[in-house]
């Protein structure tokens, strides 16, 4: 969200025991407020790149209108997110397409959520970042927080469970692990 880039840069500093200069690429999985709200201040205050979509890339630098869902949701992120939590225009650098590997990570472009969303897969520790595609409540797991295109978002859950990865982690929810591809793959059939 907007307004924590001083939180983040703290965390990168005492936890990581690094510096923002440090960060040279910022990958935004899609153009959501809750998940670009400070980009703007960490490309400034690092340097770094910031790679999305291009999909997404004009709803982050504010060229386009973005797609809200319907509901009372598409009324939050429509009207309340913005009105509290303004997020500045942020430039991207890198437009990310299927496919495409950034810092070690194959981009998945699994729209639905967004027309640009993506999950990341990395192959060496077969982690799947899996944005706001899927979530784990720690129970079950479910089809992220309101998509766009639930047609859409079926074809990209089917797209990534094929691939074989250990944890899944996401935009919201807690880790999902062990095993965290038998589930996708099961959870998956459930649209058949």
């Amino acid at each position: 969200m907007p307004r924590n880039s001083a939180k983040i840069v703290k965390y990168i500093q005492d936890i990581l025991k690094r510096e923002p200069s440090d960060i040279k690429t910022i990958v935004l999985t899609h153009f959501h407020i809750d998940h670009v709200g400070d980009a703007s201040d960490l490309k400034k205050l690092s340097g770094a790149k910031v790679a999305i979509h291009e999909a997404d890339a004009d709803y982050v630098a504010c060229r386009k209108t973005p797609p809200v869902p319907g509901g009372v949701m598409g009324m939050i992120f429509k009207v309340l997110l913005p009105l509290f939590f303004g997020s500045r225009p942020v430039e991207p650098d890198i437009n990310l397409n299927d496919g495409d590997t950034i810092a070690g990570l194959t981009t998945i472009h699994t729209p639905g959520h967004t027309p640009g969303s993506i999950c990341l897969f990395d192959p060496a520790s077969k982690i799947l970042f899996a944005g706001d595609l899927l979530r784990f409540n720690g129970s079950k797991i479910e089809i992220g927080v309101s998509p766009l295109d639930t047609r859409e978002v079926q074809q990209s859950i089917n797209k990534i469970a094929p691939i074989d990865f250990d944890i899944m982690l996401s935009g919201h929810g807690i880790p999902l692990r062990p095993e965290a591809s038998v589930k996708v793959r099961e959870f998956a059939k459930s649209f058949h």
